[in-house]
């Protein structure tokens, strides 16, 4: 199993859209094969850590990383990128296995 944490950093007014249309791809993430889980989050309100006003994280879980990379590489992944690219500051991954 493969877990993936990826920290966005939305362009200043940008994160909204960013999640809309990141929520909107979801449907076809989960219908990919391998795909285990895949969901944005954000600080939640009042909590004393926070990431940022700009910032989603996404959560993902798959089989191996064979699915990560096949995901990377789908059609609606790649629409999916083009169609952010601009409303993005920073971006970091991280690709992790349970310890």
């Amino acid at each position: 199993m493969i877990r993936v944490v990826a920290i966005l950093t939305a362009k200043p007014g940008n994160r909204e859209d960013f999640i809309a249309l990141f929520k909107a791809n979801i449907p076809a993430v989960l219908q990919e094969k391998g795909c285990i889980e895949y969901m944005p989050v954000v600080d939640v309100e009042g909590s004393p850590a926070k990431m940022g006003p700009d910032t989603v994280v996404i959560i993902e879980t798959w089989e191996d990383m064979g699915a990560l990379e096949a995901h990377r590489l789908a059609p609606h992944m790649v629409a999916f990128g083009k169609a952010t690219k601009d409303m993005l500051a920073s971006r970091a991954i991280h690709v992790l296995s349970p310890a």
